[in-house]
């Protein structure tokens, strides 16, 4: 059976280890490959120098950043048997990225959750990009709430989440999960548009409609840690128009920055952000 593909994109910050931790234990419940993608932007390393020490420095910074990537793979790797393959650039960020994805083809793309800025929800404008970027589901791990590998996890699914080539590895998923599996819902309860996974399981079922108001994403991200949701899924819709595209953007910008836990958005068409 093939495996699937999951990508590590990392700052090399402090969060990565716990990053790298979460994607563990993804990979360890969906049968998975992960690889680890560093870029470093030249302008970082080389400032006003020669170009002969413009090479010397790139070159003692090439294998400073191998020594640290492999101090953060190594510890995971040994502790929990999977191999971690890696890779870092120089370049253009975004440029890289976009790069590596196309040659690599990854099923899931794992990013760090960041600590919103006041003035910018989604976090920093790599994760708004492979939003737009990369059709394949997205997790996003939280610092915070660490999915601990060979346990199982707290599931939540908002708004229902449909099966798809692209998420087939849902049923993966919930047979690591705790009971009850949790159902959050903004809206109408329509059971048109529950949760198709729900049909699937053996598992028991607890479900949460919330009325669509003001303070509707506060009351569901109370419900979230209170019912200790490390992982909530998340569906990017299928078909888009102009109207409700921003709305769909402005969703998930809002879950991504109100409720502290580590998301997994499904895959899809590349939502478009603002």
């Amino acid at each position: 059976m093939n495996k699937y593909k999951i990508l590590v994109l990392s700052d090399l910050k402090k969060s990565t280890s716990t990053t790298l931790k979460s994607t563990t234990s993804l990979a360890k419940m969906i049968n998975g490959d992960i690889q680890f993608f560093h870029v470093k932007k030249p302008t970082d390393i080389v400032k006003k120098e020669n170009q002969l020490s413009a090479m010397r420095t790139i070159n003692k910074e090439h294998f400073t950043i191998e020594k640290e990537i492999q101090s953060l793979i190594k510890p995971i790797s040994e502790d929990y048997g999977l191999n971690i393959d890696y890779s870092f650039a120089y370049g253009n960020v975004k440029d890289e990225l976009r790069k590596y994805i196309k040659t690599n083809k990854p099923d899931i793309i794992v990013l760090g959750k960041r600590k919103p800025k006041r003035l910018n929800i989604l976090g920093d404008g790599i994760t708004r990009f492979i939003l737009k970027e990369h059709e394949g589901a997205i997790m996003l791990a939280d610092n915070d709430n660490v999915l601990e590998p060979n346990k199982e996890i707290s599931l939540g699914m908002l708004n229902g989440v449909e099966e798809s080539s692209n998420f087939e590895f849902i049923e993966d998923l919930i047979n690591h999960t705790q009971e009850p599996l949790k159902s959050f819902k903004i809206g109408k309860d329509d059971s048109d548009t529950a949760p198709n996974a729900k049909k699937h399981m053996d598992k028991k079922m607890v479900e949460y409609v919330f009325e669509p108001n003001d303070n509707t994403i506060d009351k569901l991200s109370n419900y979230v840690s209170k019912s200790n949701i490390n992982l909530l899924c998340v569906n990017r819709e299928k078909k888009r128009t102009s109207k409700n595209e921003n709305k769909a953007a402005s969703d998930i910008k809002t879950y991504i920055g109100k409720l502290n836990v580590s998301f997994l958005v499904t895959g899809g068409e590349r939502l478009l952000v603002q």
